[in-house]
């Protein structure tokens, strides 16, 4: 089991005799071919990275502060969009972890009514997490939701595996760490944020965390939590969106024997709880997890041609 903020499956491998039965679960229809992808050309170089104001948790190995060469890069400057996973699913017939499992993690807010009974249990630790029968990137919130009004949402219930085929079929990669930090920055040098250190400067909101009482009540309008579109709130200095909050993002490296790192935090983050919406902030996960907060960015070195050039857009 990974960081309780992320729940995880143990790393099985894929045998068959470890999968639980595959439930039905209601597709949604693929979406319409989509245009251009939108992806910001950085010309890398040396920058600082790391936790510059001793925040972070010891376990996640934050600092200490190093200076870290990227060479030039292409990445998305949002996340992959609900709309850009179906024409992949649609394109190729590939079924995520999620699905081949059978089983999903749920934020305990957000299970649908007509899923409940799929309940398979919390997490220990962390009981706000649900593990859900046919929880899947077309029903996020377990079977009898679906992805209506959430096409330009990021896609959730990835894992890294999924996140590689994806990445593979579109001509693409995933970022690295360093160029994940690099590319969040905006190149601003050491900053909590991606837009400087103040998390709400002159009571704006810049990015979507947890707002409330965590984990028992959102004081959001409405009561409402989860993911927005993925070019919600302001761009960064180099163009990127929601690089903190939002969605878990997978980064190519290994955290630990097994594991692989995550970035940017998620709509769950609190500071009572998890501040790991920070710019420095990292956790992990195993690569065959997926959860209701989990999505991916992809990047391309600059002299590549993207073999899938114009498949996807938020």
């Amino acid at each position: 089991m990974s960081a309780c903020c992320t729940p995880g499956r143990p790393c099985t491998g894929g045998a068959a005799t470890d999968l639980l039965p595959l439930p039905s679960v209601r597709r949604a229809g693929a979406a319409p071919p989509v245009t251009l992808r939108a992806m910001a050309e950085l010309p890398g170089g040396v920058f600082r990275m790391g936790d510059a104001f001793g925040e972070g948790y010891h376990a996640d190995r934050e600092g200490p502060v190093r200076e870290v060469a990227v060479a030039p890069f292409a990445i998305d400057t949002t996340a992959v969009s609900n709309a850009a996973w179906a024409e992949f699913a649609a394109a190729t017939g590939h079924r995520t972890d999620a699905e081949r499992y059978g089983s999903s993690f749920v934020f305990h807010l957000l299970v649908h009514p007509s899923a409940e009974r799929g309940v398979l249990g919390r997490v220990a630790g962390a009981p706000w997490w649900l593990g859900v029968t046919g929880a899947a990137w077309d029903a996020p919130e377990g079977p009898g939701s679906d992805l209506e009004g959430r096409a330009d949402h990021p896609v959730v219930h990835i894992s890294h595996d999924d996140a590689l085929a994806y990445c593979a079929w579109a001509g693409l990669r995933l970022p690295t760490e360093a160029e994940w930090e690099y590319a969040a920055r905006g190149g601003r040098t050491g900053a909590r944020y991606p837009w400087g250190d103040d998390l709400t400067p002159g009571g704006r909101e810049m990015c979507n965390t947890w707002r409330g009482r965590f984990p028992y009540r959102s004081e959001r309008p409405g009561g409402r939590t989860g993911t927005v579109p993925v070019t919600a709130y302001e761009p960064n200095g180099f163009g990127l969106f929601n690089t903190s909050g939002n969605v878990w993002e997978w980064c190519s490296d290994a955290f630990g024997p097994g594991e692989r790192v995550i970035r940017g935090g998620s709509y769950l983050c609190h500071a009572s709880y998890c501040h790991r919406y920070r710019v420095a902030a990292r956790s992990h996960n195993t690569p065959d997890s997926s959860t209701g907060h989990g999505g991916f960015r992809c990047a391309r070195d600059l002299a590549d041609t993207p073999a899938a050039k114009g498949r996807t857009a938020p």
